[in-house]
């Protein structure tokens, strides 16, 4: 018999737009979700989390390569301070997203997106960052 976990959804949450990505209900597969502005990302994740059953949330922490904190790094630990106090029953943790956009391009040069669509569709990166992180979350777990 095949038991359904929930789903593990990922965070790259940016200034302005954050990337999404959700594995399946049986957490094998990393699959990118979406990108939504950051203003609406809270009531994107709450109905989200209705709709669906989420078992933990992971957000990139943004540091530097050097491992200085980022200048987004404030802004990541407000929002999981406030996830933490409103939605005790979704865990949230915090995972290194070091490289995640340098990778995330790359990966977009390489699979052949147009220019034109690079930059007409700038949330791609961050929902194929989100998918990174969570990739790399799912791997380190194993």
């Amino acid at each position: 018999m095949i038991s359904f976990m929930g789903r593990i959804l990922s965070v790259d949450y940016g200034k302005k737009r954050t990337g999404l990505a959700v594995t399946d209900p049986m957490q094998i597969i990393a699959n990118g979700l979406t990108t939504v502005s950051t203003v609406e990302l809270w009531p994107f994740l709450e109905k989200y989390c209705v709709q669906e059953k989420v078992e933990r949330i992971v957000i990139g922490q943004p540091f530097q390569p050097n491992g200085k904190p980022s200048e987004n790094l404030a802004r990541v630990e407000n929002f999981f301070g406030r996830w933490c106090n409103a939605h005790p029953e979704i865990p949230i943790e915090y995972y290194d997203e070091r490289f995640t956009s340098v990778i995330a391009h790359r990966a977009i040069l390489d699979g052949g997106v147009k220019k034109k669509n690079r930059r007409e569709n700038k949330g791609l990166v961050d929902e194929i960052s989100a998918t990174i992180i969570l990739e790399d979350w799912l791997t380190s777990k194993r």
